[in-house]
């Protein structure tokens, strides 16, 4: 028993980690990372989060003086990836620190350049965050936790897929792509969606065929991200309404009053499931 508590010990000491004051100091670029953190992390970290604003485009977020001081400040660093947070890779371009830790998301969850940086919607990226995490962290029994507090978010996305597989729907932005994929959605209209995401026109082709896709209801759904409305998505989102078309409000950073990622993410799949023409 002394010699297990012993090595125990040892390899505690021997972690880079352990050389930093407790708590530790965790920076997340977006707070539904942050959520992840706190929640494997629990007293042993301190957790600050950046950008948590549900009123803010997360794409025209900015850094500032006060950000660059928390995360020269932190011991682990996670951030998406995939171009969503260039303010955070210039931070750390700026300051290169050996001893600390850095996550970026889409690395560590083997998204390919030029993929849909909207990761945080795919239901494997939270478990796979919080098992990095737990092991850095040495906190085995809050990746458990994290796991089964999944389990109702899992089923119900088991559950929904029976009735909205090879349903067509459609969307604004690429925000919800993940989840509309792992619901079997057939999701129209992606040409329009980048061209918003990337701030540009979208071609007048697809500004027609998404206008048509509403007015003969080939598209069932409409998912509007409500953090970035402009004259050409208010005008689909006027058209879904006049033709019936329920429009689904989604958010990129989970929204001050939701408990968990998975609270924020039931909540948004229990509006699918209420506006489902079947309901």
């Amino acid at each position: 028993m002394i010699l297990k508590y012993t090595l125990l010990l040892t390899a505690f000491f021997l972690s880079p980690l352990a050389l930093y004051a407790q708590p530790l100091k965790i920076v997340a670029a977006e707070n539904f990372y942050g959520g992840v953190a706190e929640q494997i992390a629990g007293s042993s970290a301190e957790v600050t989060s950046i950008m948590s604003n549900p009123n803010q485009d997360p794409h025209e977020s900015q850094s500032n003086a006060r950000t660059a001081k928390k995360v020269a400040d932190a011991t682990i660093i996670i951030y998406n990836g995939l171009g969503y947070d260039t303010w955070m890779e210039k931070l750390l371009g700026a300051d290169k620190k050996s001893n600390r830790v850095i996550i970026n998301v889409a690395q560590l969850v083997g998204a390919q350049e030029g993929s849909n940086p909207h990761l945080w919607y795919d239901p494997k990226t939270m478990p796979a965050l919080a098992a990095k995490l737990a092991a850095i962290l040495h906190r085995p029994e809050a990746e458990v936790a994290f796991f089964e507090s999944m389990q109702p978010l899992i089923e119900k996305i088991k559950r929904l897929k029976c009735i909205t597989a090879g349903m067509k729907v459609t969307a604004t932005e690429p925000v919800f792509g993940y989840m509309a994929s792992a619901l079997g959605f057939q999701m129209l209209n992606e040409g329009y969606q980048q061209a918003i995401m990337n701030d540009a026109t979208p071609r007048f082709q697809e500004i027609v065929n998404f206008e048509k896709s509403l007015t003969d209801h080939t598209a069932q759904l409409l998912f509007q991200n409500s953090q970035t409305i402009n004259p050409s998505t208010l005008r689909l989102i006027s058209i879904a309404k006049q033709h019936h078309i329920p429009v689904i409000n989604i958010t990129e950073t989970e929204p001050p009053g939701a408990k968990s990622y998975v609270d924020w993410m039931m909540s948004q799949l229990e509006e699918i499931e209420s506006s489902l023409p079947a309901h």
